[in-house]
């Protein structure tokens, strides 16, 4: 008061300011309980502790076939990430390099000169994949069946054999996994639409189509579909698009949310919710020879991967319990 003198609280208007108080109180613990700084830690966590985070594994194998006819839309960045993401987190995973380039085989550190056991002589039925199949030193739990400059040529000289489009799916028979004891197996395809892709098709009865967030990443994919309803209509009628991963989404553009909306509207809940950004880690991580969740493993390009593969696993868990495959 201007006098000097304070003023009486009644018991109601002092009931009502501890309420007041108390309101304040809650809502600022609240918020100290929750910022995206803790967010990004729980999640960066959940990275360099798998074990305490384990994945489902799925009750049937599944066979997934990274396939986009386009260079450059993360392929081989998606199938080495995706896998070793799954391998962490306590899922047996076997890659199964089918680009000449062997750029998987270099993310995963194993060795694919020219001589080494390799997917070549696996497609030519010379040795089995037992004896193809490296252990990565990105997990224990992560196969590798490496490509050599060798491959570059596999595809004439399959022109001419036998049943030349069921190669590899008779090398990776179920006997031949059983005995590696997989629960995943991921074939990385050349950009293209060849016979070693064909092989890839044939061998899966799932597709994972990674899709870079951008127009031009669009304009093939009509065809790669077709591709894939011809090889269901002749060689393999399991097959399906399963999955669809959105890659290299860069937040600051109209285009990325564009292409978003566009493929989520046609796909539906084949799409991800998971988004791979564009990320420097990502790009960088296979100049080490590593994964990018070994070289950065809080960096945002491989706490979204683990995001995605965690659906994946979650996907096939939830498939295999309710009876489908």
């Amino acid at each position: 008061m201007a006098d000097g003198r304070t003023r009486d609280v009644s018991p109601d208007e002092a009931s009502r300011t501890d309420a007041s108080r108390a309101g304040v109180s809650r809502e600022t613990s609240a918020y100290a309980e929750w910022t995206p700084i803790a967010e990004e830690a729980a999640r960066a966590a959940r990275v360099l502790h798998p074990d305490r985070h384990r994945m489902p594994r799925p009750l049937q194998r599944r066979v997934l076939t990274v396939a986009n006819q386009k260079g450059g839309v993360g392929k081989t960045t998606s199938t080495v990430n995706l896998a070793a993401a799954l391998a962490m987190h306590g899922v047996q995973v076997l890659v199964v390099d089918l680009d000449p380039q062997g750029n998987a085989s270099t993310a995963l550190d194993v060795e694919h000169r020219s001589g080494t056991p390799s997917v070549y002589e696996l497609l030519l039925g010379e040795i089995p994949l037992s004896e193809t199949a490296t252990r990565s030193s990105a997990s224990d739990n992560l196969w590798c069946v490496p490509a050599t400059i060798d491959l570059a040529g596999a595809e004439i000289e399959l022109v001419s054999m036998v049943a030349r489009e069921q190669r590899l799916k008779q090398a990776l028979s179920p006997a031949a996994l059983e005995e590696l004891g997989v629960d995943y197996v991921l074939i990385d395809c050349p950009p293209s639409l060849g016979l070693l892709t064909v092989n890839a098709l044939v061998a899966a009865e799932e597709v994972l189509i990674p899709i870079q967030c951008e127009y031009y990443a669009l304009e093939g994919l009509g065809q790669l579909l077709s591709n894939i309803d011809l090889v269901r209509s002749h060689l393999n009628r399991d097959l399906h698009v399963s999955t669809i991963l959105l890659t290299m989404y860069d937040g600051r553009t109209k285009l990325a949310d564009q292409v978003t909306s566009e493929v989520r509207k046609h796909f539906g809940d084949t799409v991800l919710r998971t988004v791979i950004p564009r990320s420097v880690k990502v790009s960088e991580a296979p100049g080490y020879s590593q994964t990018v969740l070994g070289y950065d493993p809080g960096s945002r390009g491989a706490m979204s991967y683990v995001d995605a593969a965690r659906e994946i696993a979650e996907a096939g868990a939830g498939r295999a319990r309710n009876g489908r495959s």
